[in-house]
């Protein structure tokens, strides 16, 4: 437990600085306030159809970059002092990306009437927003490729200015057109939000300007696709999966409850988004480093029991303060309206404090690039998720997608444990008896 301490303080800590706290508050903040606008100006129904749309949105912008990103960052670090072979790395994913991304531009631009047919159930008004979507779309990639760069050449302070920017100008821009337009202004904010940090994003990668001319068709190659294709295909299978059925639970809940009570469950993921993003920050800090850093099973268990006995207590106590508080939670971010989502808390909850659980270990995944283990135990959460969520809300109602959130962490956690019960538990008992 010391040592773990030791290292969250001098490892993790001195990492976080004032301008990563900063951007992560903007971020919460920004979260709350387009809340609180929706919540005021368009209400439960609208809200479950923006929740649609993002989820439609997120999926198809992962598709457009073919889940690159990661394995850029890793690759630019590693080959940032060896032109040729990052001349190769960046012409194949650039060239790459760019045609996925007109690809799948053209394919939502013609298909807009089939796709809002699909995201927002009995509504035919918005085909105009998957368009503005699609048209949009390429300064999303390009965006995405530059932030890939900046952070493969760790400009960290640039990138954090970056998002700073980015979510006060998206907040700006949320914020005008709710009150101006209400729901459609909603929709095409949220369609629009990630592409407006291009240009922002092109100032700060002009310093590496030189990089352009290796960027080149001839330098494409099969050997650095081969190299990407583990990242990619982890970060697509879960960007795209998850969001998919999360609005075809959605959907379900449409169709079988109500806009409303779909609004109501939107309103509950928002919340749990909020305040997973502060112990997501800190795996993504300690966690998932440290897990590359360690090779044998003694450390590895070591870390996950630390992890358990120093950040979960703590991570519990501020669910319960949560739960405690929930009335004047959901009245801060929401409105009188929501009222009913004091009702789902404790499920979702619960089903978080699993997911924590689960994810810290999972994160081995990951780390030690287990690529089969990973698409396996994802596809079954999926699976399961939207399984018992379909079967339950059939028996109590929105209530019943929170209680599938919990159940299917508790079986996605069991699984894990499965994986990795040799290397958390009797491992030394082994070896010492050899």
């Amino acid at each position: 437990m010391k040592k773990l301490l030791s290292y969250i303080n001098k490892q993790v800590l001195v990492k976080v600085t004032p301008l990563q706290t900063a951007s992560l508050l903007t971020k919460i903040i920004a979260g709350i306030l387009t809340s609180k606008a929706i919540a005021i100006f368009i209400g439960a129904e609208g809200l479950a159809l923006i929740g649609n749309l993002r989820n439609f949105v997120s999926s198809f912008q992962t598709i457009s970059i073919l889940g690159f990103y990661n394995g850029l960052v890793k690759y630019v670090a590693e080959f940032k002092d060896n032109a040729a072979k990052l001349s190769k790395t960046l012409s194949t994913v650039f060239y790459l990306g760019f045609i996925a991304t007109i690809a799948v531009s053209t394919l939502c631009y013609f298909n807009a009437e089939s796709i809002n047919n699909i995201i927002f159930p009995t509504y035919n008004n918005y085909p105009y927003v998957i368009k503005i979507f699609a048209i949009v779309l390429p300064f999303y990639a390009l965006n995405m490729f530059s932030f890939s760069i900046m952070n493969g050449f760790s400009n960290y302070k640039m990138l954090i200015v970056i998002n700073i920017i980015g979510q006060i100008l998206g907040l700006s821009i949320s914020l005008l057109l709710i009150y101006q337009n209400k729901i459609e202004g909603a929709l095409i904010s949220l369609a629009i939000a990630e592409a407006l940090i291009c240009l922002i994003t092109l100032v700060g990668i002009i310093n590496r300007r030189t990089l352009v001319p290796l960027i080149q068709v001839k330098q494409m190659s099969l050997g650095v696709l081969k190299r990407m294709s583990p990242y990619s295909m982890m970060a697509l299978f879960s960007s795209i999966i998850l969001p998919l059925v999360l609005l075809a639970i959605r959907n379900y809940i449409i169709d079988n409850v109500g806009y409303k009570d779909a609004g109501f469950w939107e309103a509950m993921t928002r919340i749990s988004k909020y305040y997973l993003m502060l112990i997501s920050s800190l795996m993504a800090l300690y966690i998932l480093p440290r897990f590359s850093e360690i090779d044998g099973i003694k450390e590895f268990r070591k870390e996950v029991f630390g992890f358990y006995k120093t950040v979960m207590p703590l991570f519990a106590v501020g669910l319960i303060i949560i739960y405690l508080l929930r009335p004047f939670i959901v009245l801060g971010i929401f409105s009188e309206e929501f009222q009913p989502v004091e009702d789902l808390f404790l499920w979702q909850l619960l089903g978080d404090f699993v997911k924590v659980l689960s994810i810290v270990i999972a994160y081995q995944f990951l780390a030690k690039k287990m690529f089969w283990h990973y698409i396996v135990t994802e596809a079954f959460f999926v699976v399961i998720l939207y399984i018992t969520s379909v079967y339950l809300i059939d028996s109590y109602g929105v209530k019943g997608a929170v209680i599938g959130h919990f159940v299917s962490y508790l079986m996605y956690y069991g699984v894990v444990l499965l994986i990795f019960g040799s290397s958390l538990f009797g491992v030394d008992v082994v070896k010492n008896e050899n």
